[in-house]
C-alpha cells in the first residue's frame, strides 16, 4: 500500500490498536482485584456474602456480555443523571473498562477460589501461629502461593478478555474494531483492512501470551 494510506489510515489502526490496549489493561486490573475479592469471599466470606458472590457470579455469567455493556452504558448515565440533576452521557472508555472489569472478575472469581483452596491448610495455620492477622497471612503466605496456581487459568482468561475489547464498539468507543470499520467504509477494502486488524490483535495476543508465559515459569521456580 501507499504510503500516504499508511500515514492516514494506517495510523487510524494504530490509534485503535492502542485504545484496546488501554481498555483491556484497566479492565484487568480492575477485574483482578474485583475477582480476586470475590474469590476470597466465596471462600472465607459468612454465609451471606457468599451467597452474593455466588449471585453475582451466576448473573453475570448468565447475561451475554454485550447485555452486561449496555446495561453499564446506558445504566450509568440514567443513574448519574438523576444523582446530578441534569442529563451526563457516560464515558464510552470507562463504561467499556467497567463493563469489561465486572465480567472479567464473575470468571476470574472461581479461579481465584479454586486456586486459593489448593493451598494446604497448614500453610495459613502455621502463619496464625506464628502471631499474623488474618489479611497479613492471606497476603503474604496464601495468595503467592494461590496466584502460581491461579495463573494459567487467569492467563488465558486475560487472553479471552483482549479480544472482548471488541465488543465495546457497539458503545461507539474508537477501539480496533470501530477503527477497521470506519477505515474499511472509507477505503472500500474490507478483506485488507480487517486483515491488517485481525495481524493487529494477534500481535496484542502473542505478546501478551509470551508474558504470561515467562510469570509461569518464572512463579514455578523451585517447584517440580
Amino acid at each position: 500500500m501507499t504510503l500516504a494510506w499508511l500515514s492516514g489510515y494506517g495510523l487510524q489502526l494504530l490509534y485503535g490498536a492502542g485504545v484496546t490496549l488501554s481498555v483491556a489493561a484497566m479492565a484487568l486490573l480492575f477485574g483482578t482485584a474485583f475477582g480476586l475479592s470475590l474469590g476470597a469471599l466465596k471462600t472465607y466470606g459468612s454465609k451471606p456474602f457468599r451467597y452474593v458472590a455466588e449471585a453475582y457470579t451466576a448473573i453475570v455469567r448468565g447475561v451475554p456480555d454485550l447485555i452486561v455493556i449496555y446495561l453499564i452504558y446506558f445504566g450509568g448515565t440514567v443513574a448519574l443523571t438523576r444523582l446530578t440533576g441534569h442529563y451526563v452521557d457516560i464515558n464510552g472508555f470507562a463504561a467499556g473498562v467497567a463493563a469489561l472489569a465486572f465480567i472479567f472478575a464473575a470468571y476470574a472469581s472461581d479461579i481465584f477460589r479454586s486456586a486459593i483452596r489448593q493451598v494446604p491448610r497448614g500453610q495459613s495455620e502455621a502463619a496464625h501461629a506464628l502471631g499474623l492477622p488474618r489479611s497479613v497471612a492471606f497476603f503474604r503466605v496464601v495468595l503467592p502461593q494461590a496466584w502460581r496456581i491461579a495463573l494459567p487459568g487467569f492467563g488465558n482468561l486475560s487472553i479471552i478478555l483482549i479480544k472482548q475489547t471488541s465488543l465495546i464498539s457497539v458503545i461507539g468507543l474508537e477501539e480496533l474494531l470501530r477503527a477497521s470499520a470506519v477505515v474499511s467504509g472509507a477505503t472500500r477494502e474490507p478483506f485488507f483492512v480487517y486483515a491488517v486488524a485481525a495481524l493487529l490483535y494477534l500481535a496484542i495476543t502473542s505478546t501478551a501470551s509470551w508474558g504470561l508465559h515467562r510469570a509461569r515459569l518464572r512463579s514455578n521456580r523451585g517447584f517440580a
